[in-house]
């Protein structure tokens, strides 16, 4: 009985390595990148961006064989004040058209705990790319009480120079240091 049982652990186990990873697809609805900044030492001021697109291939048996990647439009940010958003996107800052897209891409992926994981991606802002490292945990997967389907939610946040990305106007006197929080609902590609 326990050779038995030992095959099947093993044949489970096999099976299991040459599963594919599983594709989901972001819920622009319930995803969001918020950032956060210092203004002249005075306060916090935030701002997030929405009108998500972008995939998950996620390997639940090989966390680091996934990847991600995902897009944004520059102009789905919001601050809560029409002016400062009509500023960033200026010349001064973005200089942004319709079309224009802020993307990420991971490159690598370091399982760090049990739901957690560092993600090394390349995220393209204002015509410039360079690497940056998310620090992700898996919220929660599960079926969707109400869409009745597989659905994965991640959290992650990162820091940015504002400087990095050629948005750095006003430096240092407004942060050039930006907090990220990124906070995604994805579902099972059909």
């Amino acid at each position: 009985m326990k050779t038995i049982l030992v095959a099947a652990a093993l044949a489970a186990a096999s099976s299991a390595a040459l599963a594919a990873p599983v594709k989901y697809v972001l819920d622009p609805s319930h995803s969001q990148v918020v950032f956060e900044y210092n203004h002249l030492g005075f306060s916090n001021t935030t701002g997030m961006f929405s009108g998500f697109e972008g995939e998950i291939l996620f390997d639940q048996e090989n966390p680091a064989a996934s990847s991600v990647s995902v897009s944004m439009p520059v102009t789905s940010m919001f601050t809560g004040w029409e002016a400062r958003e009509q500023h960033f996107m200026s010349e001064d800052f973005f200089g942004a058209k319709d079309g224009d897209l802020v993307t990420f891409t991971s490159t690598s992926i370091e399982v760090t705990g049990e739901n957690t994981a560092k993600i090394t991606g390349d995220l393209s802002m204002n015509g410039v790319t360079k690497p940056v490292v998310l620090d992700a945990k898996l919220n929660q997967m599960g079926d969707h009480p109400m869409a009745g389907k597989p659905w994965a939610g991640f959290d992650a946040t990162t820091t940015l120079l504002r400087s990095d990305f050629e948005v750095g106007k006003f430096a240092p006197y407004v942060g050039d240091e930006v907090e990220v929080r990124i906070s995604v609902e994805a579902m099972k590609a059909e």
